[in-house]
Parts: C-alpha cells; sequence; structure tokens
C-alpha cells in the first residue's frame, strides 16, 4: 500500500495563492465581494482547524453517548441554519416541521445504515460514523432548505389558484399536489446531479481522500457507493417529510389558507 503523503505547513500556506487569484479576479471584475471571500477563507480555515483537533480527540474514545451527542449536534446546527436563513419567511409551525424533517429524517436512515449496510464494529465507532453522519445531516440540510423555499414560493405565488381549487371541492392535499412534487423535485435535483456526475465528471471527495490514503480504487468505489446511496436516502426521507407535513401548516382547521 503506497505511504500516504504528508502536507507540510509551507505547502499549506502555499494553497492559498488561490484565495489570492480569486480576490485579484473579483478586483478586476468589481465584484465588491473581496471582504466576503476574505471571511469565508478565514472562517473555513478556523472551523476545519477547530474541527481537527475535536475530532482526534473524539476519536481517540468509542463511546455511544458522545458519538449520539455529536450527532444531536450536527441536526440541531442544520436546523438552526435553515432556520437562520429563512427568517422571516417561514412560521412557527413549518418551523417545527423543518425540526422533524432533519431529526426523523437523517436518524432512521443512519440507523438502518449502520446496522444493515455499513460494517463498522461497533456501530457508535466515531471514526466512522461521524464523517457518515456530516454528509447525511448536511446533504439534507441543503435538501430541506431548497423544499422550504419552493414550497413557501409556490404558496405565494399560486394563492389564487389553490384558493379556487378549495372553493371547487378540492381537499388540501389535491389543490396543492402537483406544489408539492415540484418542492420534492428541486430538492432532491442537486443530489441527483451528483450521483449523475459521479465517476465521470468528478471523482467524489470521499473515494479521493480514500484513494490518496491508499486504499484500492475498487475499495474506495464500494465505500462512495453505499454512501451515495445512504445520503439519497435520507434527503428523500427529510424532504418527503418536510412536504407531507409542511403543506398542511399553510392551511387552518377549516381547510382554508392561512392569511
Amino acid at each position: 500500500m503506497p505511504e500516504q503523503l504528508s502536507i507540510e505547513i509551507w505547502r499549506l500556506a502555499a494553497s492559498y495563492l488561490f484565495l489570492v487569484l480569486l480576490l485579484l479576479m473579483s478586483y478586476l471584475l468589481r465584484l465588491g465581494r473581496g471582504k466576503d471571500f476574505i471571511v469565508a477563507t478565514v472562517r473555513m480555515t478556523i472551523q476545519l482547524v477547530l474541527a481537527g483537533y475535536l475530532l482526534d480527540l473524539v476519536f481517540g474514545q468509542s463511546n455511544p453517548l458522545v458519538t449520539l451527542l455529536i450527532l444531536l449536534f450536527m441536526q440541531g446546527f442544520a436546523t438552526y441554519t435553515i432556520i437562520v436563513r429563512l427568517r422571516g419567511k417561514i412560521s412557527e409551525s413549518l418551523k417545527r416541521v423543518v425540526v422533524i424533517a432533519i431529526f426523523c429524517g437523517t436518524s432512521a436512515p443512519l440507523a438502518y445504515f449502520t446496522q444493515m449496510v455499513f460494517p463498522a464494529d461497533p456501530w457508535y465507532e466515531p471514526r466512522y460514523f461521524i464523517p457518515i453522519a456530516g454528509m447525511t445531516v448536511g446533504n439534507s440540510m441543503i435538501g430541506i432548505s431548497l423544499g422550504v423555499e419552493r414550497l413557501i414560493q409556490a404558496f405565494k405565488e399560486s394563492r389564487d389558484r389553490i384558493e379556487e381549487a378549495l372553493m371547487l371541492g378540492a381537499t388540501p392535499q389535491m389543490a396543492v399536489s402537483d406544489f408539492l412534487g415540484d418542492a420534492f423535485s428541486a430538492a432532491i435535483i442537486p443530489t441527483i446531479n451528483s450521483m449523475l456526475g459521479m465517476g465521470l465528471v468528478f471523482i467524489p471527495g470521499m473515494m479521493t481522500g480514500q484513494i490518496l490514503a491508499g486504499s484500492s480504487a475498487i475499495e474506495a468505489i464500494k465505500y462512495q457507493i453505499v454512501i451515495m446511496m445512504g445520503i439519497a436516502g435520507s434527503v428523500s426521507i427529510a424532504v418527503y417529510l418536510l412536504i407531507q407535513l409542511g403543506y398542511r401548516t399553510f392551511f387552518n382547521n377549516r381547510a382554508q389558507l392561512i392569511d
């Protein structure tokens, strides 16, 4: 097995030349985004360094309680991120639906994945569980964000059409069925597009990391396939919960649209 390459500090520093190029292009195009790019890079660096030290600490022990607490933190932060991003647009009842979609939509697939698909022993081994949970929760967060935005947009732009269907005798679910499909499709498309290009257009991050670490390409492919299927399942379940519970928050008990 090839020896894993080690990146010296000076080589790490040399990679920031690409930030300089980005800032130069921003200046030449008069984007006025230089500060945003710098803040994003600094935050990324600090967050990853802190995460690295924390993970080294966590990986040194194998405690199911610690592993589950980290999962809860990931889910909680993902929920917070969605709600903050949609501040002013999202109702309190829809916020509760987001919480349910994130926690239930990621926990159930993770439980199945760690018991039936991924051969980690024990299942809560943090070196495996935490990265997988991070990918699952992160992708579900993106899917739910897109689904919520599309759902809110549909009710805002098509209110007259929905009310007309209700007056003709349609149930709330019948009146919004087309919009639910659109919201689900919009939320799941990034995951599907990623799967379509994987292996031909690009080599995904986990597979790349394993190959760079010395694993065989075939073994890395098997890992990547099961991870992507887990992500697809988690995103689809989380988004489905979101749209099926979320559309109800736009109606009152008498099946009327809430103002």
